[in-house]
């Protein structure tokens, strides 16, 4: 197939374009390389794809900077490449900075999303599988978060988007078929991940001898997903496009599916971590002692997360098998060697 995979140049973009370059895939990749965090990483994950791809015959990859909030680049884009597919990642990330700069999540995150909506609508793309949120579950305190609960009271900005984005995309399923599939990511991690993530800054505090930041005084547990396994998820939900439920019923709406081809899911480890732990095998990996600094909770936080996964699992045979132990431990061995330490 080709497909289009939009923040190719992102953590999350960069490794499910790479999974399907090893599969033969012909992938375009596009991201508008906005400096919200380093891109020297940005650009060092896009030359890793283009020197994959000049070794591997059977794949493709090309990459184009483009910002999917232009709506008229969006469009000559999908009229020019004829995709057959689409994985949207691009986005505009981070809870604590939709508080700072909220125009950029609108541009980004709804007026983007649009934008590759209209494409999917127009150039008849056979499935769009898309980036939410386990931010969407907002004031729930219901654990594990299951599709089927409300999400109707969020957070932060950055979550009411994601929220939007699930709703606009059963608009489109509805009123024109378009199979559309929204993974709702919990707290992913591992190696070329972001740099504005705990698992990173934690890293480069501890090695340089820094405090960090330990918010809710380390009282909270997080679903960490490891990279590996949200992306045999989104390869997983492409190659199954999503189909209407035959048992959906309108006088009990259930929110994780619909009549027409529309479908969320959770995509997360299903084993939360307390965040005390998390930081005390990233001591062990590192050989370095964490000076912690005890804060409340952020603005835009939620105290724990977990992910019901059931859903994904039933559909798509979904099993995430990484340990955290494991992932902390690769994440250290890449970081250590991408910046030479």
């Amino acid at each position: 197939m080709k497909i289009l995979v939009t923040g190719s140049a992102g953590f999350i973009g960069y490794h499910v374009s790479l999974s399907l370059l090893k599969r033969g895939e012909e992938v375009v990749g596009i991201d508008n390389l906005n400096d919200y965090y380093d891109i020297s990483l940005k650009k060092a994950r896009l030359k890793e794809l283009t020197e994959f791809d000049k070794k591997n015959e059977i794949s493709s990859f090309n990459f184009i900077k483009l910002d999917i909030s232009s709506t008229k680049d969006v469009e000559r884009l999908f009229i020019d490449e004829g995709f057959d597919a689409v994985i949207n990642l691009a986005a505009q990330a981070g809870v604590r900075y939709s508080i700072e700069n909220p125009y950029a999540y609108i541009n980004s995150n709804i007026i983007g999303f649009m934008n590759i909506l209209e494409g999917c609508r127009h150039n008849n793309i056979k499935h769009l599988v898309y980036a939410s949120s386990s931010s969407v579950y907002g004031s729930n305190e219901k654990l594990p978060f299951s599709v089927s609960d409300s999400v109707d009271h969020p957070l932060s900005l950055y979550a009411a988007t994601k929220k939007s984005n699930e709703l606009m995309a059963h608009t489109y399923s509805s009123l024109y078929g378009l199979p559309t599939t929204g993974l709702r990511f919990f707290t992913v991690y591992g190696p070329w991940g972001r740099p504005d993530m705990a698992l990173f800054t934690f890293t480069k505090s501890i090695l340089a001898g820094d405090p960090i930041n330990v918010f809710n005084h380390g009282n909270h547990k997080r679903d960490f997903t490891y990279i590996d396994d949200i992306v045999e998820g989104v390869v997983s939900c492409l190659d199954n496009p999503a189909q209407p439920n035959k048992n959906w019923d309108g006088s009990r709406p259930d929110p994780g599916s619909s009549k027409f081809p529309w479908k969320v899911y959770n995509i997360g480890n299903s084993s939360p971590v307390e965040l005390s732990r998390y930081i005390g095998l990233l001591e062990k990996e590192l050989g370095k002692t964490a000076k912690q600094n005890f804060l409340p909770m952020q603005p835009g936080d939620v105290p724990n997360t977990s992910a019901d996964v059931s859903s994904l699992a039933d559909d798509i045979g979904y099993s995430p098998d990484t340990p955290v132990e494991e992932g902390i431990r690769k994440f250290a061995i890449w970081y250590k060697e991408f910046y030479r330490i």
